[in-house]
């Protein structure tokens, strides 16, 4: 008897043992899934605006491709020297042929100034005479700021900084009277690039608020001759009480020649 019960009592620990390994095995294993992803792009943190720049402007003529180019610069020169805009981006124009002529393109000088003791790097070019000396400038900004500094400097020009600066004719007439041209049409010249493609606007634009619309005074209106067909300088010189003298001081002249429709000041 007692060897049935031993021979049951092992039989069940066996039976036992046997079912706790299978439980063990059958244990759920936790199954994982490799998911594999794309590596995302950086982000992109740069402003699309900034990096596609605007296209640059187009141009009818080469006078608004100019001003476009350069009239910050003017602006600049103005609120430091107080020469208006207008009238340094018209002599650009005009002294440099919008950008286009020898001096301006291999010596970046835009206003024909010539070495006059000049240091730096040397272009000869044709002028009064033949290969005069002019100066050489390494990017056009350098020949604003002579520009600015021949005209600033020099005694001869110093009524011109009396002026108001609104007054763009006073300044055209008073640069030909001081001798920086010789051409007598060189004051009507820059008043009619001035007012043609309204230079004056970048003037008003540096004075903002203290800007005032110059207007001539009566005074100088009245004091004003404009010649007629057949007129000499010395028949309105005794017509006024003046001597062919004072005439051409008055007026910037240096000779006797007259034109038709040419405005002269025939009192101080």
């Amino acid at each position: 008897m007692k060897r049935i019960l031993l021979v049951l009592f092992l039989a069940c620990a066996l039976f036992s043992c046997k079912s706790k390994k299978q439980a063990v095995a059958k244990k759920p294993t936790k199954r994982t899934e490799r998911v594999v992803t794309k590596p995302q792009s950086e982000p992109v943190t740069k402003d699309l605006e900034s990096e596609v720049s605007a296209p640059a402007p187009t141009f009818t003529s080469s006078v608004d491709a100019y001003i476009y180019q350069y009239h910050q610069i003017a602006q600049e020169e103005m609120a430091l020297y107080k020469i208006p805009a207008s009238i340094t981006l018209a002599q650009g124009i005009l002294e440099s042929g919008s950008g286009k002529g020898r001096l301006s393109v291999e010596a970046n000088n835009h206003f024909g100034i010539k070495c006059h003791g000049w240091k730096g790097a040397k272009i000869y070019h044709d002028d009064d005479a033949d290969q005069e000396c002019f100066r050489k400038y390494k990017d056009p900004k350098y020949s604003f700021r002579d520009h600015s500094l021949f005209l600033s400097e020099r005694s001869r020009y110093s009524g011109l900084f009396k002026l108001k600066q609104e007054d763009y004719k006073g300044w055209a007439k008073g640069l030909r009277a001081a001798g920086y041209a010789t051409d007598r049409k060189y004051p009507d010249k820059l008043i009619s690039l001035i007012e043609r493609y309204k230079l004056y606007e970048y003037d008003e634009s540096v004075l903002g608020k203290n800007y005032v619309k110059y207007e001539a005074p009566m005074a100088s209106v009245k004091g004003t001759y404009t010649v007629e067909k057949g007129d000499t300088l010395y028949g309105i010189s005794k017509r006024y009480n003046l001597t062919v003298e004072q005439l051409q001081k008055l007026n910037g002249l240096r000779g006797t020649s007259l034109d038709i429709g040419q405005v002269l000041v025939v009192k101080p």
